[in-house]
């Protein structure tokens, strides 16, 4: 167990855009503190952070990294995290694991795409956050205009704990604004000036010490030191300072600024959920019951599967059997280990704030809880990019399988699955590059070439009108016959409706417990009296639904937002079977769905493009010509504007190569799932013909 009391560990999660230097960041400080004791570089694949083979090559942070240090007491696990949008996933996942996030800016680039979605992500996480201005070693620095845009963006609480001394090749050192010097020759802004409104944002935290600071009493050093971890736990303070990964200007003062301003394990409000589903508050006590959590896995090519988990509350001590949320049995954990970006080295237990690592525990997932709480579920964007993969070599279908349930498990934007009707596997990722890295993975770690073709969109089929019908199944072949006869009503199922005060409306006065299936918002009701259709052949009635959900009606797609209510049918005591009414259902839905005024659904997706301001008409353009919606337009810093629209999926899934055309490769653009939407009339009647005459070339 660590030998630092709670008050006395740093989890820092370093996020923001691609190269605004977070890994070379966090390199610096691994050196300046003492933990490594060689010269570290991005640039030269020697970087402690990016030990992959794709980053070494790639020359940027893929995967998020753990690493730890000490200084002035205090222990730091520090996270690296990817600045691509197209790798949101690990950072997302990171956030878990710390209780602060350092937000690293690129001085010359500004405010980028990934700057303002992080941010979010932690506010939303309810962590402490603090910004980080680097690259200040660069030419063209409008520091001033930045920190206008920072507060105009991310809010008044951003205040500068330090100003650069200069920039460019006369960067030299920063100031502090707590305690300005009587002197700062080369301020870019004058510290002095900050030093009221800093202390103005700690003591706000604290009444009784603000009202006292008014009526002419300063607090004292040792409130200051106390109030400010307050005043960032409660966001009236994002403190701001300023370095240079490149030269190291600035890092000790980085180092010093986290910790005094990063928030202990203690200082946040956690809640877990107990087997009553009733919130609990976790406490970071040693003591206390053990509430942990797996936030990343990684699976090395050495140990296998490794599950990171951080302790919250309560002592996790290696070869125990503990309790996993989820699973029946209690789970073993083998030897504890602390990790250093790739290596690893034993220890004993792990407290309240700490991180450590299992390896081989096969029962453990991101986002498994440890202990008898729950902790909240980790929100992970949803992959919206697919292609249908095989492997190159014919017999390496098996082992393509099994690298692809890997990716699965170490990547949570990460998705597979088996398309029913074309029998190809699928695989969905956050972008076209996000799925390119997984191939160079899987051929270098797994030893798997695959082919790829065309993205697959995940259309779907609904209705938009009430209808009902029947199907009778009636076959004679000699011996046994088969009869099955089904009734039903057919209706649109709105989203998000309470969907039992919905059902027990007065039409469904006769039905029994209704049948929800919330992932497909597909709901069935038995509403047949009198035992015309007997209740063992219900099940197979169900099977004949559920069939029809997966292969739908149109076009060969999922069907979804449907309600179907089977009011009458009938039977034969000798020829009815529970395939004749698995059939009847499936027919009887596939009638009724065709009167009911049948439409497909395209997914839509909240698109954010930054680029220059000169070509955001030429966006604004091509975003129409995708059938996009343009939401509104933010300035984005300097001379960077972000346009934020809604476009469907179908438009964009190879984007990339546009906007780098348009903006001659200036521009960035992350995308995430908004919705399911109606699809309009021509471009529907273009995608049943092509899935018809697709159908047509099978046969």
């Amino acid at each position: 167990m660590s030998k630092h009391a709670v008050d006395q560990i740093r989890n820092v999660a370093f996020c923001g855009h691609g190269s605004a230097g977070k890994t070379t960041l966090v390199d610096r400080i691994l050196n300046h503190t003492g933990a490594i004791n060689r010269t570290a570089s991005v640039d030269d694949g020697t970087s402690v952070c990016d030990f992959d083979e794709e980053e070494k090559q790639h020359k940027y942070s893929i995967e998020a990294s753990l690493v730890r240090c000490e200084h002035g007491g205090k222990l730091f696990n520090l996270i690296d995290t990817p600045g691509y949008p197209d790798f949101i996933g690990q950072a997302i996942g990171a956030m878990r694991g710390v209780d602060t996030v350092a937000i690293v800016i690129n001085a010359q680039a500004g405010i980028e795409v990934n700057t303002r979605r992080v941010f979010n992500e932690a506010k939303k996480a309810g962590l402490g956050k603090m910004i980080v201005i680097n690259k200040m070693d660069a030419d063209n620095i409008d520091f001033p205009a930045l920190m206008d845009n920072i507060r105009e963006l991310f809010g008044p609480a951003c205040v500068l704990l330090n100003v650069p001394l200069g920039h460019g090749s006369n960067f030299s050192g920063v100031a502090g604004t707590l305690k300005p010097p009587a002197e700062a020759p080369g301020a870019l802004v004058d510290p002095k000036k900050i030093s009221q409104p800093l202390l103005e944002s700690i003591i706000e935290a604290d009444e009784a010490v603000m009202e006292r600071y008014f009526e002419g009493a300063p607090p004292t050093d040792e409130e200051i030191a106390q109030l400010i971890v307050k005043a960032v736990a409660q966001e009236t303070l994002v403190p701001v300072v300023c370095a240079s990964g490149k030269t190291g200007v600035g890092l000790p003062e980085l180092i010093d600024a986290l910790a005094l301003c990063g928030l202990p394990p203690d200082a946040i409000a956690r809640t877990a959920r107990n087997s009553a589903s009733e919130e609990v508050a976790v406490k970071a006590d040693p003591a206390g019951p053990l509430v942990a959590q797996v936030f990343k896995t990684r699976i090395d090519p050495f140990v296998q599967k490794l599950n990171f988990i951080r302790v919250f509350s309560g002592t996790l001590k290696k070869d125990t059997t503990i309790p996993v949320v989820g699973v029946r049995k209690p789970v073993k954990i083998g030897p504890l280990l602390r990790v250093q970006a790739e290596e690893t080295e034993p220890t004993d237990a792990a407290g309240p704030g700490e991180i450590v690592a299992v390896a081989k525990v096969e029962e453990l997932h991101t986002g498994s809880s440890l202990g008898e709480l729950a902790m909240p579920p980790i929100s992970f964007p949803t992959p919206m990019v697919g292609l249908a993969v095989s492997p190159k070599s014919r017999g390496d279908e098996t082992k393509l399988s099994g690298a692809l349930q890997k990716i699965c498990e170490e990547d949570s934007t990460f998705r597979r699955e088996l398309d029913m009707q074309t029998k190809e596997m699928v695989v969905t990722g956050m972008s076209e590059l996000h799925l390119q890295i997984i191939r160079e993975r899987l051929k270098r770690r797994d030893k798997v070439e695959v082919e790829t073709r065309e993205p697959k969109i995940p259309y779907r089929e609904t209705i938009q009108a009430n209808a009902e019908g029947m199907y009778r199944h009636k076959k004679q072949t000699g011996g046994r016959g088969q009869f099955g006869e089904v009734h039903i009503r057919m209706f649109p199922l709105p989203k998000d409706v309470n969907v039992e005060e919905w059902a027990t409306k007065a039409r469904f006065a006769s039905m029994k417990e209704p049948h929800y299936d919330e992932e497909n918002n597909f709901l069935w009701i038995d509403s047949v009296v009198g035992g015309t259709i007997p209740g063992n052949f219900m099940p197979a009635v169900e099977k004949g639904f559920r069939d029809r959900l997966e292969r739908g009606v149109i076009a060969g797609f999922k069907v979804q937002d449907i309600c179907i209510e089977v009011h009458f049918g009938k039977h034969h005591p000798v020829d009815s079977s529970e395939q004749a009414f698995k059939t009847a259902a499936s027919m009887a839905f596939r009638n009724v769905f065709q009167q009911a005024k049948p439409a497909l659904l395209e997914p839509i997706v909240r698109i954010e493009v930054t680029a220059p301001m000169g070509n955001i008409g030429d966006i604004n353009s091509d975003m129409s010509g995708r059938r996009g919606r343009v939401l509104s337009m933010d300035s984005a810093g300097g001379d960077l504007q972000t346009v934020i629209a809604e476009v469907p999926l179908a438009e964009v899934t190879t984007y990339s190569r546009s906007l780098s055309s348009i903006t001659g490769g200036r521009g960035s653009y992350s995308i995430e799932f908004s919705h399911y939407d109606i699809v309009p009339g021509n471009v529907q009647q273009e995608i049943i013909a092509k899935a018809q005459m697709k159908d047509e070339e099978e046969e």
